[in-house]
């Protein structure tokens, strides 16, 4: 069997699985997010919280539990991560600087997850758990009750309510992300994942040097990674590390993982807006783009110009022998189309134009399906924006699910179209105008280019995977991406809740002749075709400069 005949074996049979889960998965979180019942242990936390589950919050009142909550979690884990020396003699290491403390703190916060340090040596076990573990559950919970507020301004009328922002945070981590990590992390402990608090040990090599082989709490950690759309490793070379992701079945299920949530969102969408017909025309436009980001992914990764690829049918530099390239480019894609950032391969060892395909999932906002809740609302968002541009068309008023899309509305769409790319052009182009930054590229030309754009790319859209090739661990590039990831993560989530408010207060507007049916296939192409332009006319010109002018060289 050929290694591009496997892949499609590991896509197919990805695509099947998602498809089985979609519905189950969709429906038990529906059902998780509009209950109306709190369980004894999520009462207790109420009571300790001083929080009222009954309060439903505005628009305002939630946001500023968003950003309070998230501003003591960076607080905490910079902290924890400047005293970690302090804690745990038998694992001390010693504390991060400062301007890599307040990188990480911003990384795991805003589900980016990023990492300019080498995990089995810069940090201690506890910092492990009780820090950055504790942070993969919060922020992938954060992302996704931030778009239950929106799909809530959708399904309610004439209210400026909606709903608990405490109650979403604990129902989410407790009943849906903590069983579901659970379950994986014994899967993966049966495996072979390490799954342990032992002291390091040292061994001698065959070439009769000394090696310190850490455990850890490995399989516990590695679950929540993926089931959350985090994507930062317990070791350096993540994924592509046996401890991380010892075998190949392992690997298939790292990446049914990092999907399965946000696939079967769309689902609870169409749900909670009482109308299925709508979650399957976003699940559908997902479904489009990530199969042929990963049918592209394959393809570039397969037949490739040069000597030694074209010897070996296949660009292999940077891919781990045990996965294969195909199977490695399905895992690229689907790491960067979500906001994972995992990686079983090296993506700066990529090909041209399979790079490119890497950047692009990224500029796409990561919403095919995106990162949990982020690629909900994401894709939302490009509905709102499609729909308007659908009414411009037609010289009528827009209307999505019976809400009317006036120019508050699209303020608050475009605000979130225009960040992203934003930060992610004005970053590089800093970047790439200081002498010092560009000394840090270890390539020149449009590749090295392509580094420092990937990086940006990557801390704004909150993805976390990284090109190499690129020393980030200065004090610049620390800072320098440490607030794309923070501007990158609440800024769009301000517009998100200012969005989902206004809608939440509009009276249901009954469909006409002229409405535009939004269950249909002329809407999912619609929105595919908005997508890809958006992204096109945006990042363009970049593309062209970096990795398009190296695969066409």
């Amino acid at each position: 069997m050929s290694d591009t005949t496997a892949g499609l074996i590991f896509l197919g049979s990805l695509i099947l699985a998602l498809a089985l889960a979609h519905r189950p998965l969709g429906d038990y979180m529906a059902r998780v997010l509009t209950s109306t019942r709190h369980s004894r242990l999520e009462r207790v936390i109420y009571t300790g919280g001083g929080i009222d589950p009954e309060a439903d919050q505005t628009w305002s009142r939630y946001l500023r539990s968003v950003l309070a909550f998230s501003l003591v979690s960076v607080l905490f884990l910079y902290g924890f991560l400047r005293l970690q020396h302090h804690i745990w003699p038998p694992f001390a290491v010693p504390p991060m600087s400062t301007d890599q403390a307040f990188n990480t703190a911003a990384s795991f916060v805003t589900n980016t997850n990023w990492q300019s340090y080498s995990g089995e040596s810069a940090l201690g076990y506890l910092v492990q758990m009780a820090g950055l573990a504790v942070q993969n559950f919060t922020s992938a919970a954060v992302g996704v009750a931030v778009a239950v507020a929106l799909v809530r301004g959708f399904a309610r009328s004439k209210t400026d309510r909606l709903g608990n922002f405490w109650v979403d945070l604990t129902r989410i981590s407790l009943r849906i992300l903590l069983p579901l990590s659970f379950v994986a992390a014994i899967v993966f402990v049966g495996a072979g994942m390490i799954q342990n608090l032992h002291h390091y040990v040292d061994v001698n090599t065959l070439t009769g040097s000394t090696q310190t082989i850490t455990g850890g709490p490995v399989a516990s950690q590695e679950a929540i990674k993926e089931i959350g759309t985090n994507g930062g490793g317990f070791y350096n070379a993540n994924s592509a590390h046996p401890f991380e992701n010892p075998t190949a079945w392992t690997n298939w299920l790292e990446v049914f993982l990092l999907l399965v949530v946000s696939f079967s969102l769309p689902r609870t969408f169409g749900r909670m807006v009482g109308d299925l017909r709508q979650g399957r025309a976003i699940v559908t436009v997902m479904a489009i783009l990530a199969i042929g980001s990963a049918l592209l992914n394959v393809g570039f990764q397969g037949a490739h110009h040069g000597t030694v690829p074209t010897a070996v049918a296949a660009a292999t530099e940077g891919t781990e022998t045990r996965f294969g390239v195909a199977d490695s480019a399905v895992f690229a894609s689907a790491t960067t189309l979500t906001s994972t950032g995992a990686v079983d391969s090296f993506h700066d060892s990529y090909t041209s134009l399979g790079g490119a395909v890497t950047l692009v999932d990224m500029m796409l906002g990561e919403v095919a399906p995106g990162g949990t809740g982020s690629g909900l609302y994401g894709m939302l968002i490009l509905a709102v924006l499609s729909v308007f541009i659908a009414g411009l068309m037609v010289g009528r008023t827009p209307e999505y699910l019976g809400k009317r899309l006036a120019a508050r509305e699209i303020k608050f769409a475009s605000l979130y179209i225009l960040t992203t790319p934003a930060i992610v052009l004005v970053g590089t182009a800093i970047a790439m105008a200081m002498p010092a930054q560009r000394a840090a590229m270890l390539n020149s030309g449009p590749h090295g280019l392509s580094e420092v754009l990937y990086a940006f790319t990557s801390a704004a859209n909150n993805n976390g995977s990284a090109f190499a090739g690129l020393s980030v661990n200065t004090h610049w590039y620390n800072t320098a991406l440490g607030l794309a990831m923070l501007l990158g993560r609440f800024l769009p989530m301000i517009f998100v809740l200012g969005l989902a408010g206004s809608l939440a207060r509009q009276r249901p507007v009954p469909e006409s002749a002229g409405t535009l049916p939004t269950h249909r296939p002329l809407f999912v192409g619609l929105v595919s075709g908005v997508t890809i332009i958006v992204v096109a006319l945006t990042y363009f010109p970049a593309l062209a400069l970096g990795p398009l002018a190296e695969g066409l060289h």
